[in-house]
């Protein structure tokens, strides 16, 4: 449904097919009508043009919970096309690239609009199966929670806790919370470089749901912190965390060199490139960027749960460690050509990756000579739930058709 007044002959267009070929779904997507008489688009070809949008609109758009496309009529040769305007912080772009023979607005494009109304944020957003397309996996894994966390008082707050960490002498560590002079952890604080901001003597060990599920939303806010700032820890091995975008991302082992994650998929074993080098086309032998396989954590409590949604995306680089000048084309080129085999495999990658270590305990069962080693308490992530959906997403919805597919290829230097 388009929600913005149009000519009468595309409201017609719209109405007619909705009657002959399905039933109405009460499914929204909100229109920016550009229109003309005869005026030729900014670098228009008979391939395409594009269009820079202004700052206000994309400020205006950021707050919308509908998709949102911009509409382009010329009334010269009654032509229609469109284009989506993404809302993603990390992938907003103001020059919408145009392609007349993909994006024509006509009944062929039914399936892409539908597309663009699969919830993709939220509690989770489902990424289609591969085949019948029946089948769908949600990007969020189960959370078993250690069962008793540790409670104490401390002198500091949050960033004069930290200083005193990083000067001393022991390993530091960071996977606590510190607020309104009490200090929380999963680990015994006792045990770790931790005792040093803490009153040592008022340890107390309590039951992890008492403070999990309290019903004052700035203590949840809080535990989630503490979630956060222990996966990071768990994680601290392989995964960097940029402050800035608020992900995860894998971690070069050299500069310009890749990097490489076997694990098993749903039916087999597999591996993935997790940093990938990609040369310039223009000066042999320079590297023009590396990409990073990363993802966004969030936590949520759902019912008597949490949960960790894994959002995938990409993190870019100069060479494997300085961050990349100009990272939004890069993102924004990737991500038009990752489909739902794309994001489906990396839910399942990133699943396998949390729960290596855990995979790793259970074959090491019993430890040496059979005395079992006591294990440091830890966050445990169960599989990604699936459901079944009525009706499939169609493969275009995520992205171009085949001709882009086939552009693809060629741009392999630059979006691989």
């Amino acid at each position: 449904m388009i929600r913005r007044r149009v000519t009468s002959r595309w409201k017609t267009r719209v109405t007619s097919q909705w009657k002959s070929t399905g039933r109405p779904l009460a499914r929204m997507i909100a229109a920016q009508i550009k229109s003309t008489e005869n005026v030729r688009y900014s670098s228009e070809t008979d391939e395409g043009f594009t269009y820079l949008l202004r700052m206000q609109d994309l400020d205006y758009w950021k707050g919308s919970n509908l998709p949102v496309i911009v509409v382009f009529y010329r009334r010269s040769d009654n032509s229609f096309y469109w284009k989506e305007v993404s809302r993603d912080h990390d992938q907003i772009e103001r020059r919408l690239q145009i392609d007349k023979a993909l994006d024509v607005l006509d009944n062929s494009t039914v399936n892409r609009l539908a597309g663009l109304t699969v919830p993709k944020a939220g509690f989770g957003y489902y990424v289609p199966a591969l085949g019948g397309g029946e089948e769908a996996l949600v990007n969020i894994l189960p959370i078993t929670l250690p069962s008793e966390m540790y409670v104490a008082s401390t002198p500091y707050d949050g960033r004069r806790a930290t200083a005193i960490l990083l000067d001393g002498d022991e390993a530091s560590r960071f996977d606590w919370s510190i607020a309104g002079g009490t200090f929380w952890s999963f680990h015994n604080p006792r045990t770790s470089s931790c005792r040093e901001i803490i009153d040592i003597d008022q340890v107390d060990a309590i039951d992890t749901a008492e403070l999990a599920f309290h019903d004052d939303v700035d203590e949840q806010n809080r535990f989630m912190h503490l979630l956060r700032q222990t996966l990071r820890h768990q994680t601290r091995d392989d995964l960097n965390w940029s402050k800035d975008r608020k992900i995860l991302y894998f971690r070069a082992v050299e500069a310009d060199a890749p990097r490489n994650f076997a694990y098993e998929s749903a039916k087999k074993k597999t591996d993935a490139d997790v940093v990938m080098v990609a040369m310039s086309d223009k000066e042999e032998g320079k590297v023009s960027f590396v990409r990073h396989h990363a993802f966004s954590p969030r936590f949520e409590c759902l019912g008597d749960r949490w949960y960790l949604i894994v959002s995938p995306t990409y993190f870019f680089t100069t060479n494997g460690y300085a961050p990349h000048p100009h990272p939004g084309a890069l993102l924004a080129g990737k991500k038009r050509l990752d489909k739902s085999a794309a994001l489906r495999g990396q839910v399942i990658m990133w699943h396998r990756f949390l729960t290596h270590a855990d995979r790793a305990a259970e074959r090491d069962a019993g430890g040496l000579f059979g005395v079992e080693v006591e294990a440091e308490p830890r966050l445990r992530f169960g599989e990604p739930p699936t459901v079944e959906l009525e009706t499939r997403v169609p493969e275009d919805g995520w992205g171009g058709g085949k001709k882009r597919a086939d552009v693809s290829d060629q741009q392999e230097g630059l979006f691989a």
